[in-house]
């Protein structure tokens, strides 16, 4: 899993589809609390903090404005270091125009 991979965060942010109880014990398992609206289909929906989901919405819409570069969006870059760098560059460059 890619989560083992990194540090355990405080919170994770994320959306329905990431709604299983496995996923859910794990990270609680590791001290983490999970922001994760209930799935509609769930029988005894979970409680989840609205008010950090809505944060979520700042990373969809900073995503959503790196795509707009179309260098990002097709990814022509094939070194990670120079995506990342390229990553860096469009992210400075959209801070300073707004």
């Amino acid at each position: 899993m890619l989560l083992e991979r990194i540090p355990t965060p405080k919170q994770l942010l994320a959306d329905r589809a990431y709604d299983a109880t496995k996923l859910r014990d794990w990270l609680s398992e590791r001290g983490c609390e999970t922001v994760i609206p209930p799935n509609p289909t769930r029988k005894h929906p979970h409680a989840y903090d609205k008010v950090a989901y809505r944060a979520r919405n700042l990373v969809e819409r900073m995503f959503c404005r790196l795509k707009d570069f179309r260098r990002i969006a097709t990814r022509y870059d094939k070194r990670a270091d120079i995506f990342l760098a390229t990553i860096f560059l469009v992210a400075s460059i959209t801070w300073w125009l707004n």
